[in-house]
């Protein structure tokens, strides 16, 4: 019988966060530009159950750039300490409005005023110049809220495709693959190494 592969994830994090010195969480994410053109780059996975794996971003940014051009990614977890990974793949959707400002208000003050400091992605004329951003923004709210910035949100991998690589002796790794039936279920396979 086929398992759930949300469900195995599940358990696969939870022995990283044991495992892993820093961010468990962490992940490379490839988005590519309508074009084809790819690139990867390393995200923090922000939340994860049936229906996808969410992380965030400055939507002016080039990966929220790609997302929203070409809304297909793949996500990459490796986790060294227990020697496996995770490859996912599928279609993009933004969150709601509601998931991004229940995040944005969970996160650090000075990461809030730095969501709303940096021109992710776009070229810096030196140091000094977002440090003088933080400060503008910071003088800006004060001591009060610090409300979502338009151009920041969050995205949802709806995964179609869900990979697990377990190391294994003489380099014959497990390869299970998880795929979407056109009824929406799961099915699996094994994979050669």
């Amino acid at each position: 019988m086929t398992q759930d592969p949300h469900a195995i994830f599940a358990e696969w994090l939870s022995e990283a966060e044991r495992s892993e010195p820093n961010d468990p969480n962490a992940l490379c994410l490839a988005t590519a530009t309508p074009e084809g053109r790819p690139s990867a780059r390393m995200v923090l996975l922000k939340g994860q159950d049936a229906r996808g794996f969410v992380f965030y971003t400055n939507l002016e940014s080039r990966k929220g750039r790609e997302l929203l051009g070409n809304r297909f990614a793949a996500l990459c977890f490796h986790w060294k300490s227990l020697r496996r990974s995770v490859r996912v793949e599928g279609p993009v959707e933004m969150v709601s409005d509601a998931e991004a400002d229940a995040y944005f208000a969970s996160r650090p003050r000075g990461s809030r005023i730095g969501a709303w400091a940096s021109r992710q992605s776009r070229p810096l004329e030196g140091r000094w110049a977002l440090e003088k951003a933080v400060a503008e923004h910071t003088a800006r709210f004060g001591l009060g809220e610090i409300p979502r910035p338009p151009h920041w949100s969050g995205f949802r991998l709806v995964p179609d495709r869900i990979e697990f690589w377990r190391d294994m002796p003489f380099r014959l790794h497990e390869r299970r693959v998880f795929s979407r039936e056109g009824t929406g279920a799961w099915g699996e396979e094994a994979l050669f190494p």
